[in-house]
C-alpha cells in the first residue's frame, strides 16, 4: 500500500489530454489520488454523477494513463466520499434508469444498471453549462422550475425539438438539481425504449406486479424520446395508466420527443390529451449568437482557448444543431493537438472547411448514398433494404439514414421509403443512435467521415433529383 506521488494526478491528465482530448474535462482536475493497493490505484471523485459517469465512460483511458505515468501495470478504481467510511446506512437509495442503490455502491457498479444501457447521465448537462437564448428560453424556465418544485410547478412537462438542440441535456439537469437538492427524492430516468423493453420483459416473465411498482412509486419519472410510443398499442395502455397514477398523487412528469403530442403518428388521443394537459414547450434551432455562446462554454468544458473570432466563425459555419458544433470543436482540437499550434481562425478553416458561399450545393442522391454503405460495409442491397436487423446491417442501415438526412433534402418519410419501407419514426431513430454512438465510438466516427468523403468525391446527381 502507498499514496501516490502528488504530482500524478497532473501526469495523469496530462496524459489524457494529450491522448484523449475530446474526453477531457475542466473537473478532472478535482480527481485526487488516494493510494495504490494490491495493484490498483484509487481515485476519489466527490461529484455522484461525475464518479458514475468516469466509472462507465473512462476507466479504460484512466487506466492507460496511469500505466504510462507510473510505469507500472496497475488497474484503476474510481471512490466516492461513502466508500471511505462504512456507516452509509442514512443514505437514501436513488433510483436512476431502473437502478435502485446507495451512494455506498456507485463504486461497486462500472454502469447503471437497468433496462436502457445508453441512458448515462452526463456532468455536462447540468443547468450552469446550458446556454439560453430566444430558441429554448421557455424549455429552461420551465425545466429549472420543476427542478425546483417537482410536481408543483409544471406537471406534466413535454419539451420538444429536432435532434441534437438540448432536450436531453434540460431533462438530465433537472435530474441532476434534484439529486443534489433533495437527497431522499427518488427519480427514475429512462429511455422511451427502455420503458417498452422492461414492460415486454415484465410481460414474458408475468412480473407486471414488480414493473408498476417500479414506475409508479417515484417522485420524479423522466423518459426521454416519447416520441417512440408510436404504434405500440399494448406499450400506450400500460403507460397511460402509469402516468394516470403519477399525476393523480402528485408526482412529476418529465417528458422529450422530437415532435409536440399532436404530431406524434398513431399516439392515442387520450395520451395526446394528458400531455397536453401541462407545459408543452418547444426547443428550436439556436441562433447565430446562441452558437457562438454554446461554443465557447463547450470549449471551456475541455479547458479550450477558443479565441471569439474561432467561435464567431464556427457558428457562422454550422447552423444545423448543437452535436454538429460539438463535433466542430473535436475537429479543430485534434489539428490544433497535431500541429501543437494554438487554435486560430486558419487552423479552423482547415478544420471544417471556408466559409459557405452563396452558391448552390449540388446534393448526393439516396442511391449514391446507398451505393457507398454497401460498398463501404461489404453488403447486399438486398440485405441493407430488407427486415434484418443483425448489428452487421443494422448499424451500416442507420448510417445510411443518417447520411441521407444530412446530405439530402428528402423527408424522414422519403429516406425511409428508400431503406426498405420504414416510417419515419425508424429513420428519427437512426439519425439519434448515430449521432449518440459517434460520441463514445470513435471508429463510428471514422467509418462515417470517411463514407462522406467518399460521397463528396464521387460525380454527385443533379439538384433537381
Amino acid at each position: 500500500m502507498g499514496r501516490p506521488d502528488p504530482q500524478t494526478s497532473d501526469a495523469i491528465n496530462a496524459h489524457l489530454r494529450e491522448h484523449y482530448p475530446s474526453m477531457c474535462r475542466h473537473w478532472f482536475d478535482d480527481i485526487e489520488p488516494l493510494e495504490i493497493s494490491s495493484g490498483t490505484l484509487k481515485l476519489l471523485v466527490r461529484e455522484p454523477v461525475q464518479l458514475k459517469y468516469l466509472q462507465r465512460c473512462c476507466v479504460d483511458q484512466f487506466t492507460d494513463a496511469a500505466q504510462s505515468v507510473t510505469g507500472r501495470l496497475l488497474a484503476v478504481r474510481f471512490v466516492g466520499e461513502a466508500d471511505l467510511t462504512e456507516d452509509v446506512s442514512n443514505h437514501p437509495p436513488l433510483v436512476i434508469n431502473g437502478t435502485s442503490s446507495t451512494e455506498n455502491e456507485y463504486s461497486e457498479q462500472n454502469s447503471w444498471s437497468g433496462g436502457d444501457e445508453e441512458m448515462l447521465i452526463s456532468p455536462d448537462y447540468s443547468f450552469e453549462n446550458f446556454v439560453v437564448g430566444p430558441g429554448n428560453r421557455l424549455a429552461h424556465a420551465a425545466s429549472y422550475a420543476v427542478s425546483q418544485k417537482p410536481g408543483r410547478a409544471y406537471n406534466p412537462l413535454f419539451i420538444h425539438g429536432g435532434v441534437g438542440l438540448g432536450k436531453t441535456h434540460l431533462l438530465q439537469a433537472i435530474c441532476q438539481t434534484g439529486m443534489r437538492q433533495n437527497a431522499s427524492l427518488q427519480i427514475y430516468y429512462v429511455s422511451c425504449n427502455g420503458f417498452m423493453n422492461q414492460f415486454l420483459d415484465a410481460v414474458q416473465a408475468g412480473q407486471m406486479a414488480q414493473f408498476r411498482h417500479r414506475f409508479r412509486n417515484v417522485d420524479l419519472l423522466v423518459i426521454d424520446d416519447i416520441h417512440d410510443l408510436s404504434k405500440r398499442d399494448r406499450t400506450q395502455e400500460e403507460f397511460f395508466h402509469t402516468f394516470n397514477s403519477l399525476y393523480q398523487t402528485g408526482r412529476q412528469i418529465i417528458l422529450s420527443s422530437d415532435a409536440p403530442p399532436n404530431e406524434i403518428p398513431d399516439l392515442e388521443e387520450r395520451l395526446i390529451s394528458r400531455f397536453n394537459c401541462g407545459l408543452v414547450a418547444r426547443i428550436e434551432k439556436p441562433c447565430f449568437e446562441t452558437r457562438a455562446a454554446i461554443v465557447k462554454n463547450k470549449s471551456g468544458l475541455r479547458n479550450l482557448k477558443m479565441p471569439d473570432d474561432v467561435a464567431s466563425y464556427i457558428a457562422a459555419k454550422i447552423d444545423t444543431n448543437i452535436r454538429e458544433l460539438e463535433g466542430a470543436i473535436t475537429k479543430i482540437q485534434g489539428l490544433a493537438l497535431i500541429n501543437s499550434s494554438p487554435i486560430t481562425l486558419e487552423l479552423a478553416k482547415q478544420a471544417i472547411g471556408e466559409p459557405l458561399t452563396s452558391s448552390k450545393t449540388v446534393k448526393p442522391s439516396i442511391q449514391q448514398i446507398i451505393d457507398a454503405v454497401t460498398g463501404y460495409y461489404g453488403i447486399k442491397l438486398t440485405d441493407l433494404l430488407s427486415k434484418r436487423r443483425h448489428k452487421s446491417i443494422a448499424l451500416p442501415r442507420q448510417v445510411g439514414m443518417w447520411l441521407a438526412r444530412r446530405h439530402t433534402r428528402y423527408s424522414l418519410e422519403e429516406i425511409g421509403s428508400y431503406f426498405g419501407g420504414r416510417d419515419h419514426t425508424t429513420v428519427m431513430h437512426a439519425i439519434k443512435m448515430v449521432d449518440t454512438k459517434r460520441e463514445n465510438d470513435t471508429s463510428l466516427d471514422l467509418d462515417v467521415s470517411r463514407l462522406e468523403e467518399q460521397i463528396a468525391s464521387r460525380p454527385m446527381a443533379s439538384i433537381n433529383e
